[in-house]
């Protein structure tokens, strides 16, 4: 059994308190790891520990070929020890090996491209009146409190850690307390790389203590949240002590609108792949899948036909496509969120039930489960259940396809499917959302800024987007000429 502990000022220390938290399997139930359950105090060295080493300039100072030096060190050691790690984040997280070979892949990537990003040209100058210079130039924030889910444990840390500490900030980092394994990786190998004391550190347990101390407190310039809207507006109004920048990425409910004269057989393998994949635990999920009336019974048929064939079973299965949901908790909220959709008078097609049969019985498994007959008020329309369950919505024409798609309180991502390229711009240009897709749904890339609309967050990741959200801008004025004004009389 794996011993998890914190890393605060370079070193791996216990929780103060002593207590521990077991990490489960989510295929099997078992015990895998004891990770130290921190608490406030735990939260507060770490903080101190990186607002000290901010202030010092330890890192914010140094070069920024410097820094990038040691993201591409740490983007190969993650590279070298990828196929444990792969089979760690299964282990941890429950998704099928080939989503998390696809996710340590994506996370070396990410810290390859920010290494590049630190030593590209930045700011602004202006030719303001004479005898004047104007400078704009970017500066790291500071002390940046970074607070990740469940679902892409390692990669969701990536896409914060690699551009806060690319940008010159320190950080204080919690990994949800549900998949802290591969952390403890990644942050085996920061110090392995040998990046300075008390620029990196990590704290474990549970938001409302370890998550919430973050958010709150006055040594912290920055929090950065991915996770779901209900914990999102308490990060906001922890964050108004001190009007501390804030970055939310945050929950969705994204529609995925096919049209008659989409490729069909392209459309019905990307609905499956936008609910299914990674067993519908992602943010940016097509949870409702939108038909145009002609083509929507034969439509509905394939994709059942399909949904029934998905293989699931543990992560560590070369031949698993759908693994076990990520908790216990979890499942039984994503069953809950079935029984309300049979009680709204929604029609089930398939699914909905737990899967105990082959061996089974002691994970998380739900079956891929999919609603027809829905109407925009129901729950399962509007909230966001965060599993493979999709709900089914017809439209007639372009209009109500779009008036559909933006009625909920989210906006995060969306699709559109079809062969007529002006019809895909003009709904893509009308959907409210940060993240779309033509013909596709749901790949995602380092270079493009990922973060929605709406309830769906504040902010951008990924990108150059992503990288200034790490900053601040400074303005800079050089008096080219230095003599007295003469405004005021002697």
């Amino acid at each position: 059994m794996m011993e998890l502990n914190m890393y605060i000022n370079g070193e791996w220390v216990h929780a103060r308190s002593g207590k521990t938290r077991e990490v489960l399997n989510p295929a099997t139930g078992e015990v895998i790891a004891l990770a130290a359950e921190g608490d406030v105090e735990d939260a507060r060295d770490a903080i101190q520990t990186a607002r000290q080493a901010f202030d010092s300039g330890i890192w914010s100072e140094l070069p920024a070929a410097e820094r990038g030096r040691y993201l591409l060190a740490i983007a190969d050691k993650l590279e070298q020890q990828s196929e444990e790690i792969v089979r760690l984040e299964t282990l941890d997280n429950g998704k099928p090996l080939r989503e998390s070979a696809f996710d340590v892949a994506d996370a070396v990537a990410c810290f390859r491209y920010y290494a590049g990003i630190v030593t590209k040209p930045d700011g602004q100058t202006y030719h303001v009146s004479d005898p004047m210079q104007t400078l704009v130039v970017r500066e790291p924030v500071g002390v940046c409190g970074l607070i990740v889910p469940w679902n892409y444990p390692l990669l969701m840390a990536v896409w914060k850690i690699a551009p806060a500490l690319a940008a010159g900030n320190t950080i204080v980092f919690k990994p949800s307390e549900v998949t802290p394994v591969t952390a403890q990786k990644l942050f085996a190998i920061i110090d392995e790389v040998g990046i300075p004391k008390g620029v990196a550190n990590m704290v474990m347990g549970a938001g409302p203590t370890v998550g919430n101390e973050i958010a709150e407190s006055h040594l912290v310039d920055k929090v950065s949240f991915t996770g779901g809207t209900v914990t999102g507006r308490s990060i906001m109004r922890a964050a108004a002590g001190n009007i501390k920048k804030i970055s939310l990425e945050l929950g969705g409910k994204s529609p995925n609108i096919v049209f008659a004269d989409a490729d069909f057989e392209t459309a019905v393998d990307y609905a499956l792949f936008g609910i299914f994949a990674n067993q519908g635990e992602v943010c940016s999920a097509g949870s409702r899948l939108l038909l145009e009336d002609s083509i929507y019974d034969r439509f509905v048929a394939r994709l059942v036909e399909r949904t029934k064939k998905i293989r699931i079973g543990s992560g560590d299965d070369p031949a698993t496509e759908m693994g076990p949901l990520v908790s216990q908790a979890h499942m039984e909220k994503v069953l809950r969120y079935i029984e309300l959709g049979k009680e709204e008078g929604a029609t089930l097609l398939c699914g909905g039930n737990r899967i105990t049969e082959n061996g089974l019985d002691k994970g998380y498994f739900v079956e891929p489960t999919i609603f027809t007959d829905v109407t925009p008020e129901m729950r399962i329309v509007q909230d966001e259940i965060f599993g493979p369950v999709l709900v089914i919505q017809r439209f007639s024409d372009e209009a109500e396809a779009i008036r559909m798609a933006n009625d909920t309180p989210y906006g995060l991502a969306g699709g559109v499917f079809t062969q007529d390229g002006a019809k895909a711009l003009r709904v893509i240009k009308k959907l409210r959302a940060g993240i779309t897709w033509i013909n596709c749904f749901n790949p995602t890339y380092n270079e493009a800024p990922w973060g929605g609309y709406k309830q769906s967050g504040i902010g951008r990741a990924l990108g150059t987007y992503g990288y200034e959200e790490y900053t601040e801008v400074k303005q800079i004025n050089i008096n080219l000429q230095v003599q007295p004004t003469g405004w005021f009389e002697e």
